[in-house]
């Protein structure tokens, strides 16, 4: 997006309400992973506390998936 033609105010506020998307954009696609991984990864609630175990794989599927989700965009946008 070329913003040379706008005031550095203008461009200032542009790359304000861009970065607000990307924000807005990348906690919806992370709550999105956190949600399918608890999905896919709970299914006992008998106790309140994760285990290191649990806590680590939950860790690795969310960064995983993050990864997959990130990589799937990019390409959508070439």
């Amino acid at each position: 997006m070329d913003l040379s033609s706008l005031s550095s105010s203008e461009q200032l506020a542009m790359q304000q309400i861009i970065e607000q998307k990307q924000m807005k954009d990348f906690m919806r696609l992370y709550t999105g992973l956190v949600e399918r991984c608890f999905s896919a990864c709970c299914n006992d609630f008998t106790s309140k506390a994760l285990t290191n175990k649990e806590f680590l794989k939950h860790s690795e599927r969310v960064g995983a998936r993050f990864s997959e989700e990130n990589a799937r965009l990019m390409s959508q946008q070439k």
